[in-house]
C-alpha cells in the first residue's frame, strides 16, 4: 500500500545548459542537454520512492512516447503508476528550459499540452483513502479537494477557487502566499492546518494553528539548477513527517534534499537516496 499517494500533472522537460540566455534573434551553443520527467505531484512522488516511502502517481499522460518514457521511468524508479490514466490522442505539457551557467538564471518555453481534467477512478480514491498523505498539487487539487484523507497541497502555482478547509499541510511559494492569503495567520484563518512556506536559498519556514512558529535556514551546495527543488522539497518533507519526523525537523531534512537535487541540470536527477542523505547529513 502506499504511504503517500501524488495526485496531479506529469511533464516532459528538455533541459539545456548555456553560457547566456539568447537575446532576440540571438544564437547560442549548448553545453549540456538533459531530457526529463516533471510536474510538481509526479516529482515529489519520485522524490519519496528516492527516500524508501511508498508512492503512488495519480495522474494522465498520452498513448505516445512522451507518455510512455514517463511511465517508464516512474516505474523504475519504484513509484507505483497503476493509476496513471493513458488518454489516446492527449499530448503532455512539455518544457525547453534554458539554464544559464554560471547564474542559474532560467527562460522557459512551454507547450500545455491537450491533456483533459484529471478525474479520480473509483480505485484511485480507494487507494488515496488507505494512504497516510494524498499530495496534490494544482491539476490535481480539483480531483481531489473534497476527499476524505490528509491531505498535502503544492502552493506553488496558481489554483482556481481554493478552499483550505481540510488541507492538513499547506505548501506555497512566499509569492503565492502573499497574492493568494497575504500571509501565514491568513491561510491558517482560512483552514489549512499547517503552513509550510518555501523561500528558495533561503530555506523554510512553517507555523501551525496552536501558534507555533519555526524556521529551517537554506543549506549551500553548489547548485547548478534549481529547476524542481521546490517539488522535491515536499515530496522529502511528506517523506520524513511519514518516518515520524516533527514538522521542525522535518523541515530542516527537506531543505536538504532540495538543495542536493539542484546539483543536477534537471529537476530529478540529483534527488539524493535515503542512504546519500544520510551521508550528507554525516
Amino acid at each position: 500500500m502506499a504511504q503517500v499517494v501524488c495526485v496531479g500533472i506529469a511533464t516532459l522537460d528538455t533541459i539545456l545548459l548555456v553560457s547566456s540566455l539568447p537575446t532576440p534573434d540571438g544564437h547560442v551553443r549548448v553545453r549540456e542537454r538533459a531530457v526529463a520527467g516533471g510536474g510538481p505531484a509526479a516529482t515529489a512522488a519520485v522524490t519519496l520512492a528516492r527516500l524508501g516511502v511508498e508512492a503512488a502517481f495519480v495522474g494522465a499522460v498520452g498513448d505516445d512516447d512522451a507518455g510512455e518514457t514517463i511511465r517508464t521511468g516512474m516505474t523504475e524508479e519504484g513509484v507505483d503508476v497503476r493509476e496513471v490514466r493513458v488518454v489516446p490522442g492527449a499530448v503532455l505539457p512539455q518544457s525547453t528550459v534554458l539554464v544559464e551557467e554560471p547564474t542559474g538564471a532560467r527562460a522557459i518555453v512551454h507547450h500545455p499540452g491537450t491533456m483533459p481534467p484529471l478525474e479520480l477512478t473509483p480505485s484511485a480514491r480507494a487507494l488515496a483513502r488507505r494512504a497516510t498523505w494524498v499530495h496534490a498539487d494544482q491539476v490535481g487539487y480539483p480531483a481531489i479537494r473534497r476527499l476524505d484523507a490528509q491531505i498535502s497541497l503544492d502552493g506553488g502555482n496558481p489554483i482556481e477557487d481554493l478552499d483550505l478547509g481540510g488541507v492538513a499541510l499547506y505548501a506555497p511559494t512566499e509569492a503565492e502566499l502573499k497574492r493568494c492569503f497575504g500571509g501565514v495567520d491568513e491561510a491558517l484563518a482560512a483552514g489549512a492546518g499547517a503552513v509550510v512556506v518555501t523561500r528558495g536559498e533561503r530555506g523554510s519556514s512553517g507555523a501551525t494553528r496552536d501558534g507555533a512558529r519555526f524556521e529551517a535556514a537554506g543549506v549551500p551546495v553548489d547548485a547548478v539548477s534549481t529547476l524542481g527543488a521546490g517539488d522535491v522539497f515536499h515530496g522529502a518533507l511528506l517523506a520524513a513527517l511519514v518516518r515520524g519526523a516533527s514538522l521542525p525537523d522535518a523541515l530542516v531534512t527537506a531543505n536538504r534534499v532540495a538543495a542536493l537535487s539542484c546539483r543536477g541540470l534537471d529537476g530529478r536527477s540529483a534527488i539524493p537516496t535515503l542512504q546519500e542523505l544520510e551521508r550528507s547529513a554525516a
